[in-house]
């Protein structure tokens, strides 16, 4: 077998990032032996003021509740912002113990995650509300493209905002947005460093130190270095360590500079999950879905060992001027440049010739090589103004971006036919050593089988640009102290291009759009009480051809192939999104505990369907109802409580021609019913103890309904204690009844399992 892979050096930083846990772990322990000496509790808020220096000589708990947003996008406090946002503290990342975007993101209901093949890249892609979200997250307000399994060691906190939100970031945003804050340096100096030690042979450590240099600089630097199992899957593991450096200058004075800079790597032996179990000879509709069958076995993995891999690099380098003309005018730009590269060869149990039904599988190679890189200038103007005698917090902008992606593959032989080149049905007898090991067993695959087949590099593929222009402007206006008007608009002038080329670089096809849209919102808040609000709102999305920048499987060109090598057609207008929102906000328990309710309906417009073998148009209609509530902060000092629960009722109404058999079908990822409970309690000024429920109804993988995964229930625990001011210990069980579950659907082919039971412990210094 000859290959040739990218090789993405890890083990150096991870060495040093090993060393630095050592170090925390030794400081540790002899903070450990001095416990006896120090069993005074902590006082709450403690610090020494120096001039501008304030140091913080321990860590203070905080709340999960979040009074106003990071963005100044949003001009308003939550509690008078007419739509759904919800804000997940640091706090709360370190309560649940968790390391991924994904992790973070199960605390809050009504987002599912999906699966990505063929046109989509491996990474985070969820769904919210039922809409596609791959494409709209962002990093400090500008849109994050790159796909990639997204790390939070270096996020402070994570922004959630539900329903159309183009008036925020620009295209798609169809269902909503994901706004991750990150950790930036600020004046004090603080330590805090982690050792987690767990199950599945888990080491992962963090640092994360703040220095401050002079008066009105400063530095901080977060690092991180993680290695795992997966709980009850056999031979998956990730391996990932990343760096994160800011520097601040102008601190405290009327001009900022912010220079960040964010490093991740990973590799890791993917798990494509679990085949659906397909029939031959049987359809399966809405009334007989297929579900994930793991032929007995739910450890089972059907990959290869030694021929699987996913290698990612994510490089973001972000330069931030801020300057304050006065208390009430403001302006900061953001100068962004990103680049995510993408290698892989993972397996895919594949379900499509009946190979599962016959207790076998065909291990379908898929592979990518890809880069993306993003340049983007934001500029935007915000504070306080009255006109007429009226207030007005506003945020006005300009956004100019550039976004590129090239992707190529691996060419593998997976044929089950030795001496052919398209053999993919498998049977017992086929297993193994007559097919090449491209067939394993459905009930007993061997991951070390020595496959020894072809792969070289192919280096035909697809170049794709997008770019952006767009002005934008939020306002919020008080109308009398009772009464609040918050108002949006954007205007985009998107357009994107697509190219493809023979490995000698002859262009086969191209496909090019241009798109200009305005979207926006507008909502009107009654002041019930102080703490309490009642609001209405309007809200629109725009999501033009090729949104989505390295992946055209929803989103369609005119000019490039579809699967079958079809040369596509398409009216090319873009799709457009409709909120209406009814809700309420509550501050109760002395302002400490945040509750919020909303009911609302998201119509999605001019969607595009296909209406013969090649063609395209603007002719579906989808759309979603559902109640959302919420509930973050503390009921009492001692108990704190992160909660929600959200029905989402999604219904293909028109699919064009040739999908009129599933209208009125459940939406893909999708679930009807959504519920997340975090809770945890101060036993003593020490001692906390927590745990979560996670609850997902059923969700079906395709809008077909011919395929979902089945609901499922999740309970977490966690307990910390507090060794001394400086060090503290905490104890995470992760899936405690050891549930077996999928927590993602593709359409077709194989439904994600998630891990089984994970314990962790971590210790934590701070300084």
């Amino acid at each position: 077998m000859s290959r040739q892979l990218i090789k993405i050096p890890v083990s150096s930083p991870r060495l040093l990032a090993s060393a630095i846990g050592v170090a925390i772990t030794a400081t540790s322990a002899a903070h450990m032996a001095q416990a006896a000496e120090s069993t005074d509790s902590k006082a709450q808020g403690n610090s020494i003021s120096l001039g501008a220096t304030t140091v913080s000589g321990e860590q203070t708990e905080q709340s999960y509740q979040i009074e106003k947003a990071d963005s100044p996008k949003y001009t308003a406090p939550l509690i008078d912002t007419p739509r759904s946002i919800t804000i997940i503290p640091q706090q709360l990342i370190k309560d649940t113990a968790a390391t991924s975007l994904q992790d973070a993101l199960r605390t809050v209901p009504g987002i599912t995650f999906g699966a990505g093949e063929g046109g989509n890249p491996q990474g985070d892609r969820p769904f919210i509300r039922g809409f596609d979200a791959q494409g709209d997250t962002y990093l400090d307000g500008v849109r994050d493209t790159g796909a990639q399994t997204r790390e939070i060691f270096a996020v402070e906190s994570i922004e959630v905002a539900k329903g159309p939100n183009s008036a925020f970031g620009g295209r798609g945003a169809a269902g909503g947005t994901i706004n991750m804050v990150s950790k930036k340096a600020h004046l004090g100096n603080s330590f805090d460093g982690g050792y987690t030690w767990g199950s599945d042979q888990t080491q992962r450590y963090t640092l994360d130190g703040n220095y401050q240099f002079s008066d009105t600089v400063a530095g901080r630097l977060n690092l991180m270095s993680h290695e795992s199992n997966v709980a009850g899957r056999d031979q998956v593991n990730y391996d990932r360590w990343g760096i994160a450096p800011s520097l601040a200058f102008g601190l405290g004075t009327d001009t900022r500079v912010n220079v960040d800079y964010y490093h991740m790597e990973s590799n890791d032996l993917p798990d494509s999950g679990i085949p659906y179990g397909f029939s031959v000879g049987k359809t399966h509709t809405a009334a007989s879905p297929d579900k994930p069958n793991n032929g007995g076995d739910s450890s089972n993995f059907y990959g290869l060992k030694d021929r699987d891999f996913r290698k990612t690099r994510a490089d973001i380098t972000t330069l931030s001027v801020e300057h304050d003309f006065s208390e009430d005018l403001h302006i900061k730009n953001t100068l962004r440049h990103g680049n995510t590269l993408q290698d892989y060869i993972l397996t895919q149990p594949d379900d499509s010739k009946g190979n599962v039904n016959n207790g076998s599988v065909w291990r379908r190679a898929n592979t990518r090589v890809s880069n993306t890189a993003t340049t983007t200038n934001q500029t935007d103007l915000f504070g306080d103004v009255y006109i007429a005698g009226f207030k007005n917090s506003y945020s006005t902008g300009i956004e100019l971006s550039r976004e590129t992606n090239s992707k190529s593959s691996y060419t593998v032989n997976t044929s089950t036919t030795p001496g052919t080149a398209g053999g993919t049905s498998c049977t017992p007898g086929m297993i193994g050593a007559p097919s090449d090991w491209n067939c394993t067993s459905l009930g007993n695959p061997n991951p070390n089988d020595p496959w020894n087949g072809s792969i070289a590099r192919n280096y035909a593929g697809t170049d794709s640009a997008n770019t952006t222009r767009a002005i934008y402007a939020m306002d919020t206006l008080e109308l009398t102290p009772e009464w609040l008007l918050n108002m949006g608009l954007r205007y985009d002038h998107f357009e994107t291009k697509y190219k493809s080329y023979t490995a000698a670089g002859a262009t086969t096809y191209k496909g090019s759009d241009t798109s200009d849209f305005f979207s926006g919102q507008l909502g009107l808040v009654w002041k019930v009480q102080p703490n309490g609000s009642i609001y209405v709102s309007y809200a629109t999305s725009a999501t033009p051809p090729g949104a989505m920048l390295d992946s055209n499987e929803t989103n369609p060109l005119a000019g490039t192939p579809d699967r079958t090598g079809k040369i596509l057609a398409s009216d090319m207008e873009p799709e457009e999104t409709t909120n209406y929102e009814l809700g309420t906000k509550w501050d109760v328990f002395n302002d400490r505990l945040s509750l919020t309710a909303a009911i609302f309906r998201t119509e999605k417009e001019n969607t595009r369907v296909q209406t013969d073998a090649d063609t395209y148009e603007n002719a579906g209609k989808t759309r979603v109802d559902g109640i959302e509530l919420s509930a973050s902060g503390k009921i009492t000092e001692q108990w704190q409580v992160f909660a929600g629960y959200t029905y989402l009722d999604g219904k293909q109404r028109d699919g064009g021609p040739l999908n009129k058999a599933t209208d009125g079908n459940q939406l893909p990822n999708t679930p009807k019913n959504s519920a997340s409970l975090w809770t945890t309690y101060a036993i003593t000024p020490k001692l906390t103890i927590g745990g979560g429920a996670f609850y997902v109804d059923e969700v079906f993988g395709n809008v077909a309904n011919s395929t979902y995964v089945p609901a499922y229930t999740r309970y977490d625990a966690m307990a910390s204690y507090k060794l001394t001011k400086n060090v503290d210990l905490q104890l995470n069980v992760q899936n405690l009844t050891d549930k077996t579950y999928y927590d993602k659907a593709f359409s077709t082919h194989f439904a994600n399992q998630a891990a089984g039971r994970t314990a962790l412990l971590t210790t934590s210094v701070h300084f």
